[in-house]
Parts: C-alpha cells; structure tokens; sequence
C-alpha cells in the first residue's frame, strides 16, 4: 500500500483564539482541499475548538499536543482522551522532545499515552529523536530505535493503522539546523526496519521528519523513500509557508 504523505503542524505555546482562528482559516482557504496528501494541524489546547470550526468542511485533521492517558481525575492542568474526543479531536502528538526534555517524560509515561489515545480511537503521532550529544556519540540509531519499541510496547497489528511516527532529531528542533536528507533516510530507514522486527507493518505506516522544516528544504526532505511527510514548527505559523510545505515538490 502506498503511504500517503502527510503535512502536519505542531503550533505549540502559541496563538490566540483570534489567531488560531486567521491561520486555520487561511490554511483551508489555500490547502483544505487536498487529496493526495494528509493535512494537520495542532493548535494549543485552548485553541482546538476554534481551530476545528475554522477547517470543518475541509479534509484538514486537527491534533491535540499532549494529553494524558487517564479518562478523568484529579489530574490538575492535564487533559484526557475523552476531552479530546469530546472536542472532536482525532489526533495527538506523543513523546515530543520538548515533552521528554523540559517536562520530564519517560518512555514508560510516552508508552502509557500511546496505549489509552489507541484504545480510544485516537491517532498517536508519536515523536522519536537523538541528542546532539546522543548523534555524536554514533548512538543515533540505538536512542531512536530504543524510543520506537518502548513507545510501540503492546501495540497490535490491528492498532498499527492508527499510529503514525515522527522522527525529530533534538538538535534540529528550532535551531534552524536541519538533518541533511541523507541523514534524515538513514534514520527513517532504521525506524522503518525497527517497526518491521517488531512484527508491525512498518512498511504500511509513515514516517515523518521533524527538526526545523522550512519551505526551502522540504522538496529535498520529501524526495526520500522513506520520508513520507513532515512535522513542521516555526514554519506552520505562516499561512504561505505551510501551505508552500504542504505543496511540495519531489
């Protein structure tokens, strides 16, 4: 089966309703209609329902940024499954690094998430990266492989078409670096492989890359086998930008 490639925006700590509201907006207008290639976009938590109102008659997917794997409880500042749901929400990205990083997330918390948003019928887009220190070390392939079994732990065949994974090195997120193609399919390769051993169908399930995507290196990027879409920051705050990502050229 072909993978369809797939655009998605990780919006992060940013927007207001209003804003969420112009750039959802403007994003329908230019790229709601696209068949051939899956759109995302993943607002803040308190902009989702303005930004499902603003794509609604589109084929455009909206995507929470976190959640955590309980239904309800006395769980303060966090947000469940069933909320999403609620919302209207059909996917959630997992494991981000700045979620490992910053907040402290393990691979046994990350595994957690990815069992309850499956088990609700959510897609779990699921972030895997190296350290810059990790890359140098010639540890790539271990930390990122080690990350895709742990948070794949007790996945079925049956679940693996909701999953979608997401390989970010860290030391590209932000900083305008970015891995260079052939770095970037060495690594999407060895997940794809990972995915495969594990006795899930790796060749069926796509795989993005995320770490500083702009509109003049995404054709590159896009261009490898292995790579089918892309996690995009800074750049999906920009109408023109994303929408000149979601347009790429291979």
């Amino acid at each position: 089966m072909a993978r369809k490639p797939i655009l998605a925006g990780n919006w992060k700590m940013h927007g207001s309703t209003a804003e969420a509201k112009a750039l959802a907006g403007g994003l329908a207008a230019k790229v709601g209609q696209q068949t051939d290639r899956g759109v995302i976009l993943g607002p803040p938590f308190t902009a989702l329902a303005t930004t499902l109102d603003a794509v609604k008659g589109t084929n455009i997917i909206v995507s929470a940024q976190n959640m955590h794997f309980e239904e309800k409880g006395a769980f303060t500042g966090e947000v469940s499954p069933t909320m999403l749901q609620d919302l209207g929400v059909t996917h959630v990205i997992l494991g981000h690094s700045e979620r490992r990083e910053i907040f402290g997330e393990t691979d046994e918390l990350i595994n957690k998430k990815v069992a309850s948003a499956l088990a609700h019928d959510l897609t779990a887009i699921l972030c895997v990266g190296e350290t810059l220190d990790q890359r140098d070390a010639g540890k790539t392939n271990d930390v990122v492989t080690g990350q895709v079994k742990a948070g794949l732990q007790g996945v079925t065949t049956a679940q693996a078409p909701k999953i979608i994974l997401a390989y970010e090195p860290v030391w590209a997120i932000g900083t305008g670096r970015v891995a260079t193609p052939e770095q970037a399919q060495d690594v999407h390769a060895a997940i794809r492989a990972c995915v495969n051993g594990l006795g899930l169908p790796g060749d069926d399930i796509a795989i993005l890359y995320g770490g500083s995507v702009k509109p003049d290196n995404v054709d590159g990027l896009m261009a490898c086998p292995d790579i089918d879409g892309a996690l995009v920051g800074g750049a999906s705050l920009k109408v023109e930008d994303f929408t000149r990502i979601v347009e790429f050229q291979s």
